[in-house]
């Protein structure tokens, strides 16, 4: 069995405790207006790697990320859209040792408490807080990412969470005081990070030549974010 994979990051620093190495899948069903990676989007794309390949390649850094209480993290485009590959991946890290994380939206093909057996800890991003805005935002609405939330709840997995504060969109109190409370649903979450809207993958629009659903729109405040995170801890 192979897997697609978009590329390899072996220093990855935000994406879970420690220092990562960061694996990022091919494929994602989403087409979120803010996403800095649309290269990652297609199915079609990417390099294929089996299972016991890839882990060779991420054991090289083991020496670097296991000092630092660090692991690998399966990201993406979306690491669920191919979730035989990922469990089997995951199962090998497992196996060696490696403490494991994957990045995820939650929309993928289902198999999501066996690819959870072998995680250690989710980073869910979470795109809005109710079905019409997360519509709006990414193409498609919430069933799907609820379906993952009930696997995500069922085994109690560690969780931290991500929230993308786009200026208009998802900056409002009223916004950041509903996502207290949805996060309120979960049952394990060990972190919540607001992260500020940017516009660093821009010109991979153009480059490809899709329409940018945000121009106009200028990178979040840092002063603005730290606001809403006192609403978040105090609301």
């Amino acid at each position: 069995m192979t897997g697609k994979i978009h590329s390899i990051e072996t220093m990855g620093l935000t994406d879970g405790p420690g220092i990562r190495s960061v694996v990022f899948f091919q494929g994602c069903r989403l087409r979120c207006a803010y996403c800095h990676n649309p290269d990652t989007w297609s199915r079609d794309g990417g390099r294929e790697f089996t299972a016991e390949e890839l882990l060779k390649k991420v054991l090289r850094f083991k020496p670097y990320f296991e000092r630092s209480g660090g692991g690998i993290t399966c990201s993406g485009g979306e690491p669920l859209l191919q979730p035989e590959f990922l469990v089997e991946f995951l199962k090998l890290c497992k196996e060696n040792g490696i403490n494991t994380a994957i990045d995820t939206a939650g929309f993928g093909n289902g198999q999501y408490e066996e690819v959870l057996r072998y995680t250690d800890l989710v980073l869910l991003d979470i795109k809005h807080v109710n079905d019409e805005g997360y519509e709006r935002l990414t193409g498609r609405g919430f069933r799907d990412f609820w379906n993952f939330v009930d696997a995500l709840n069922n085994l109690d997995k560690a969780i931290w969470i991500r929230h993308v504060v786009v200026p208009g969109i998802t900056d409002s109190k009223e916004h950041i005081e509903k996502l207290r409370k949805m996060i309120k649903g979960f049952n394990n979450v060990k972190k919540v990070e607001l992260l500020p809207y940017h516009v660093l993958g821009v010109n991979k629009y153009r480059e490809m030549g899709i329409p940018y659903r945000l121009d106009g729109i200028r990178p979040m405040s840092k002063d603005k974010i730290e606001k809403l995170e006192h609403i978040l801890k105090v609301s």
